[in-house]
Protein backbone atom coordinates (compact mmCIF):
# COMPACT_ATOMS: atom_id res chain seq x y z
CA UNK A 1 0.00 0.00 0.00
CA UNK A 2 2.58 2.32 1.13
CA UNK A 3 4.50 1.55 -2.31
CA UNK A 4 1.35 2.45 -4.06
CA UNK A 5 0.83 5.38 -2.30
CA UNK A 6 4.34 7.03 -2.85
CA UNK A 7 4.29 5.67 -6.70
CA UNK A 8 0.56 7.67 -6.53
CA UNK A 9 2.50 10.92 -4.92
CA UNK A 10 5.96 11.02 -7.01
CA UNK A 11 3.86 9.93 -10.29
CA UNK A 12 1.67 12.98 -10.31
CA UNK A 13 5.10 15.12 -10.08
CA UNK A 14 6.68 13.34 -12.78
CA UNK A 15 4.30 12.68 -15.54
CA UNK A 16 3.50 16.71 -16.01
CA UNK A 17 7.20 17.13 -15.70
CA UNK A 18 8.48 14.53 -18.11
CA UNK A 19 5.14 15.33 -20.56
CA UNK A 20 6.36 19.26 -20.33
CA UNK A 21 9.95 18.69 -21.26
CA UNK A 22 8.90 15.74 -24.06
CA UNK A 23 6.93 18.64 -25.73
CA UNK A 24 9.97 21.45 -25.17
CA UNK A 25 12.52 19.26 -26.63
CA UNK A 26 10.78 19.17 -29.98
CA UNK A 27 10.47 23.02 -29.52
CA UNK A 28 12.84 25.85 -30.29
CA UNK A 29 12.73 26.27 -26.73
CA UNK A 30 15.53 24.30 -25.89
CA UNK A 31 17.83 25.75 -28.53
CA UNK A 32 17.73 29.40 -27.50
CA UNK A 33 19.05 28.32 -24.14
CA UNK A 34 21.52 26.59 -25.74
CA UNK A 35 22.19 29.54 -27.86
CA UNK A 36 22.03 31.84 -24.99
CA UNK A 37 24.78 30.18 -22.68
CA UNK A 38 26.75 28.84 -25.37
CA UNK A 39 28.98 32.24 -24.76
CA UNK A 40 29.72 31.48 -21.10
CA UNK A 41 31.18 27.99 -21.73
CA UNK A 42 34.47 29.35 -21.70
CA UNK A 43 34.81 30.19 -18.19
CA UNK A 44 34.24 26.45 -17.76
CA UNK A 45 36.82 25.41 -20.35
CA UNK A 46 34.23 24.09 -22.69
CA UNK A 47 33.67 24.99 -26.04
CA UNK A 48 30.27 26.57 -27.19
CA UNK A 49 29.06 23.38 -28.79
CA UNK A 50 29.03 21.70 -24.72
CA UNK A 51 26.28 23.44 -24.25
CA UNK A 52 24.07 21.10 -25.98
CA UNK A 53 24.47 18.09 -23.48
CA UNK A 54 24.72 20.72 -20.54
CA UNK A 55 21.23 22.27 -21.50
CA UNK A 56 19.66 18.48 -22.17
CA UNK A 57 21.47 16.51 -19.44
CA UNK A 58 19.58 19.92 -16.91
CA UNK A 59 16.42 19.68 -18.27
CA UNK A 60 15.98 15.85 -19.06
CA UNK A 61 18.43 13.39 -17.19
CA UNK A 62 21.84 12.05 -17.22
CA UNK A 63 21.56 9.70 -20.05
CA UNK A 64 20.04 12.34 -22.59
CA UNK A 65 22.80 14.03 -21.51
CA UNK A 66 25.67 11.37 -22.10
CA UNK A 67 23.65 10.67 -25.50
CA UNK A 68 24.71 14.61 -26.52
CA UNK A 69 27.99 14.37 -25.59
CA UNK A 70 28.83 11.13 -27.82
CA UNK A 71 27.30 13.09 -30.54
CA UNK A 72 30.29 15.80 -30.07
CA UNK A 73 34.22 15.64 -30.75
CA UNK A 74 35.01 16.91 -27.39
CA UNK A 75 38.48 16.59 -25.17
CA UNK A 76 38.94 14.31 -22.42
CA UNK A 77 39.44 17.55 -19.94
CA UNK A 78 35.81 18.88 -21.51
CA UNK A 79 34.31 15.84 -21.28
CA UNK A 80 35.20 15.04 -17.74
CA UNK A 81 34.31 19.00 -16.90
CA UNK A 82 30.81 17.92 -18.56
CA UNK A 83 30.55 14.60 -16.34
CA UNK A 84 30.86 16.25 -12.70
CA UNK A 85 28.73 19.11 -14.08
CA UNK A 86 26.31 16.36 -15.37
CA UNK A 87 26.59 14.66 -12.11
CA UNK A 88 26.17 17.30 -9.82
CA UNK A 89 22.77 18.94 -11.77
CA UNK A 90 20.73 16.85 -13.78
CA UNK A 91 17.54 16.21 -14.51
CA UNK A 92 16.46 19.00 -12.38
CA UNK A 93 13.11 19.87 -13.01
CA UNK A 94 12.17 16.67 -11.80
CA UNK A 95 14.41 16.12 -8.88
CA UNK A 96 13.43 19.56 -7.66
CA UNK A 97 10.06 19.18 -7.60
CA UNK A 98 10.12 15.75 -5.99
CA UNK A 99 12.26 17.61 -3.40
CA UNK A 100 9.81 20.14 -2.93
CA UNK A 101 7.09 16.86 -2.94
CA UNK A 102 9.76 15.62 0.54
CA UNK A 103 9.19 19.55 2.23
CA UNK A 104 12.21 21.32 1.25
CA UNK A 105 12.62 24.84 -0.79
CA UNK A 106 13.12 24.58 -4.84
CA UNK A 107 15.49 27.22 -4.18
CA UNK A 108 17.76 25.88 -1.91
CA UNK A 109 17.95 22.55 -3.82
CA UNK A 110 19.07 24.84 -7.58
CA UNK A 111 21.31 26.49 -5.38
CA UNK A 112 23.11 23.76 -4.21
CA UNK A 113 22.94 21.91 -7.61
CA UNK A 114 24.23 24.29 -10.32
CA UNK A 115 26.64 26.20 -7.72
CA UNK A 116 28.58 23.07 -7.05
CA UNK A 117 28.04 22.55 -11.00
CA UNK A 118 29.63 25.96 -11.87
CA UNK A 119 32.10 25.85 -8.72
CA UNK A 120 33.67 22.28 -9.75
CA UNK A 121 33.81 23.14 -13.57
CA UNK A 122 35.59 26.79 -13.34
CA UNK A 123 38.09 24.87 -10.38
CA UNK A 124 39.20 22.10 -12.71
CA UNK A 125 39.79 24.37 -16.01
CA UNK A 126 41.98 26.48 -13.73
CA UNK A 127 43.89 23.33 -11.61
CA UNK A 128 44.20 20.69 -14.51
CA UNK A 129 46.39 21.31 -17.31
CA UNK A 130 46.00 17.81 -19.14
CA UNK A 131 43.39 16.12 -21.14
CA UNK A 132 44.09 17.83 -24.10
CA UNK A 133 43.93 14.81 -26.28
CA UNK A 134 40.02 13.70 -27.50
CA UNK A 135 37.70 11.38 -26.11
CA UNK A 136 37.71 7.89 -27.38
CA UNK A 137 34.33 7.12 -26.51
CA UNK A 138 33.51 3.40 -25.65
CA UNK A 139 30.84 1.06 -27.22
CA UNK A 140 27.99 3.13 -27.34
CA UNK A 141 26.32 4.56 -30.40
CA UNK A 142 23.05 7.17 -30.07
CA UNK A 143 20.25 6.39 -32.78
CA UNK A 144 17.52 8.24 -31.87
CA UNK A 145 13.95 8.01 -34.44
CA UNK A 146 13.75 11.91 -35.15
CA UNK A 147 9.41 12.70 -33.92
CA UNK A 148 7.54 14.76 -36.05
CA UNK A 149 4.19 16.67 -36.13
CA UNK A 150 1.90 17.73 -33.41
CA UNK A 151 0.29 14.44 -32.83
CA UNK A 152 3.20 12.14 -32.56
CA UNK A 153 4.84 14.57 -30.51
CA UNK A 154 2.27 14.76 -27.86
CA UNK A 155 2.25 10.87 -27.58
CA UNK A 156 5.47 10.44 -27.43
CA UNK A 157 5.78 12.67 -24.58
CA UNK A 158 2.90 10.72 -22.86
CA UNK A 159 4.80 7.55 -23.80
CA UNK A 160 7.54 9.10 -21.27
CA UNK A 161 6.21 10.28 -18.85
CA UNK A 162 3.63 6.81 -18.44
CA UNK A 163 6.71 4.99 -18.59
CA UNK A 164 8.48 6.84 -16.03
CA UNK A 165 5.55 6.28 -13.83
CA UNK A 166 5.98 2.04 -14.59
CA UNK A 167 9.88 2.48 -13.65
CA UNK A 168 8.97 4.42 -10.32
CA UNK A 169 6.59 1.62 -9.94
CA UNK A 170 9.13 -1.24 -10.45
CA UNK A 171 11.32 0.21 -8.43
CA UNK A 172 9.87 1.71 -5.71
CA UNK A 173 7.29 -0.99 -4.67
CA UNK A 174 9.42 -3.96 -4.19
CA UNK A 175 11.84 -1.01 -2.53
CA UNK A 176 8.93 -0.34 0.14
CA UNK A 177 8.13 -4.35 0.79
CA UNK A 178 12.11 -4.72 1.31
CA UNK A 179 12.46 -1.76 3.89
CA UNK A 180 9.45 -3.22 5.28
CA UNK A 181 10.82 -6.49 5.79
CA UNK A 182 13.59 -4.63 7.37
CA UNK A 183 12.11 -2.65 9.75
CA UNK A 184 10.10 -5.73 11.00
CA UNK A 185 13.28 -7.67 11.29
CA UNK A 186 15.16 -5.15 13.00
CA UNK A 187 17.60 -4.65 10.30
CA UNK A 188 17.06 -0.87 9.86
CA UNK A 189 18.07 -0.25 13.44
CA UNK A 190 21.21 -1.81 13.22
CA UNK A 191 21.75 -0.06 10.02
CA UNK A 192 21.15 3.14 11.79
CA UNK A 193 23.69 2.27 14.66
CA UNK A 194 26.09 1.65 12.06
CA UNK A 195 25.27 4.89 10.56
CA UNK A 196 25.51 6.55 13.83
CA UNK A 197 28.66 7.66 13.60
CA UNK A 198 28.96 8.99 9.45
CA UNK A 199 25.48 10.74 10.50
CA UNK A 200 26.64 12.89 13.30
CA UNK A 201 29.40 13.65 11.89
CA UNK A 202 27.69 15.72 8.83
CA UNK A 203 25.15 16.98 11.87
CA UNK A 204 22.43 14.63 11.74
CA UNK A 205 20.54 12.35 14.00
CA UNK A 206 20.99 8.76 13.07
CA UNK A 207 17.27 8.49 12.09
CA UNK A 208 18.14 10.11 9.21
CA UNK A 209 20.15 7.02 7.40
CA UNK A 210 17.48 5.10 5.85
CA UNK A 211 16.87 8.08 4.05
CA UNK A 212 20.48 8.91 3.14
CA UNK A 213 21.07 5.33 2.32
CA UNK A 214 17.95 4.95 0.18
CA UNK A 215 19.13 8.49 -1.99
CA UNK A 216 22.57 7.04 -1.89
CA UNK A 217 21.90 3.66 -3.77
CA UNK A 218 18.95 4.68 -6.25
CA UNK A 219 18.88 8.30 -7.21
CA UNK A 220 16.92 11.07 -5.53
CA UNK A 221 13.81 10.46 -7.76
CA UNK A 222 13.54 6.85 -6.94
CA UNK A 223 14.67 7.61 -2.95
CA UNK A 224 12.12 10.03 -2.60
CA UNK A 225 9.70 7.47 -2.40
CA UNK A 226 11.69 6.34 0.78
CA UNK A 227 12.33 9.70 2.12
CA UNK A 228 8.57 10.34 2.27
CA UNK A 229 7.80 7.24 4.39
CA UNK A 230 10.89 7.70 6.84
CA UNK A 231 9.92 11.48 7.45
CA UNK A 232 6.74 10.34 8.62
CA UNK A 233 7.45 6.96 10.45
CA UNK A 234 11.34 7.97 11.72
CA UNK A 235 10.24 11.83 12.40
CA UNK A 236 13.20 12.89 10.59
CA UNK A 237 13.40 16.70 11.62
CA UNK A 238 13.33 19.68 9.04
CA UNK A 239 16.89 19.97 9.54
CA UNK A 240 18.27 16.73 9.21
CA UNK A 241 16.23 16.35 6.07
CA UNK A 242 17.27 19.26 4.81
CA UNK A 243 20.93 18.53 5.36
CA UNK A 244 20.39 14.85 4.04
CA UNK A 245 19.26 16.16 0.95
CA UNK A 246 22.18 18.83 0.13
CA UNK A 247 24.11 15.57 0.93
CA UNK A 248 22.39 13.36 -1.66
CA UNK A 249 22.30 16.44 -3.78
CA UNK A 250 26.00 16.50 -4.17
CA UNK A 251 26.06 12.62 -3.87
CA UNK A 252 22.79 10.54 -4.79
CA UNK A 253 23.11 7.42 -7.16
CA UNK A 254 26.82 7.07 -6.65
CA UNK A 255 27.38 3.88 -8.29
CA UNK A 256 25.18 3.93 -11.32
CA UNK A 257 25.95 7.62 -12.32
CA UNK A 258 29.81 6.86 -11.85
CA UNK A 259 29.33 3.62 -13.72
CA UNK A 260 27.46 5.18 -16.63
CA UNK A 261 30.15 7.69 -17.24
CA UNK A 262 32.96 4.88 -18.04
CA UNK A 263 31.72 4.94 -22.17
CA UNK A 264 32.99 8.43 -22.20
CA UNK A 265 36.59 7.24 -21.84
CA UNK A 266 37.32 9.24 -18.82
CA UNK A 267 38.80 8.42 -15.52
CA UNK A 268 35.54 8.05 -13.53
CA UNK A 269 37.66 7.57 -9.84
CA UNK A 270 37.96 11.44 -9.51
CA UNK A 271 34.41 11.72 -10.60
CA UNK A 272 33.46 9.56 -7.72
CA UNK A 273 36.04 11.06 -5.51
CA UNK A 274 35.14 14.34 -5.85
CA UNK A 275 31.64 14.34 -5.64
CA UNK A 276 31.78 12.05 -2.27
CA UNK A 277 34.04 14.73 -0.80
CA UNK A 278 32.13 17.86 -2.36
CA UNK A 279 29.03 16.55 -0.13
CA UNK A 280 30.92 15.74 3.01
CA UNK A 281 32.25 18.92 3.40
CA UNK A 282 29.58 20.87 1.57
CA UNK A 283 26.93 19.16 4.22
CA UNK A 284 29.67 19.73 7.70
CA UNK A 285 29.75 23.57 6.37
CA UNK A 286 26.06 23.82 6.18
CA UNK A 287 25.61 22.02 9.52
CA UNK A 288 28.22 24.21 11.17
CA UNK A 289 27.26 27.42 9.77
CA UNK A 290 22.83 26.29 10.47
CA UNK A 291 24.62 25.29 14.74
CA UNK A 292 25.84 28.55 15.11
CA UNK A 293 22.55 30.59 13.85
CA UNK A 294 20.71 28.33 15.96
CA UNK A 295 23.08 29.08 18.92
CA UNK A 296 22.89 32.55 18.32
CA UNK A 297 18.92 32.60 18.29
CA UNK A 298 18.95 30.76 21.46
CA UNK A 299 20.88 33.34 23.07
CA UNK A 300 18.97 36.20 22.14
CA UNK A 301 16.21 34.63 23.10
CA UNK A 302 17.54 34.26 26.65
CA UNK A 303 18.47 37.81 26.53
CA UNK A 304 15.38 39.13 25.89
CA UNK A 305 13.24 36.84 28.57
Amino acid sequence: MVGLQTTWTLGKVIFPVTLIVGILQHTPILQYIINAIAPLMGIFGLSGEAAIPLVIGNFLNLYAGIGAILTLDLTVKEVFILAVMLSFSHNLLVESTVAAKVGLKIWVILLVRLGLATFSAILINLLWNGGQELAQYGLVSKSEEAVTGYFPIILDAVQRGLMGIVQLAIIVIPLMILVQYMKELGWISVFSKWMAPFMKLLGMKENTATTMVAGLTIGLAYGAGVMIQAVKEDNVSKKDLTLAFIFLVACHAVVEDTLIFIPLGIPVWPLLAIRIVTAILLTIAVAFIWKRIEVSKRKEATYEH
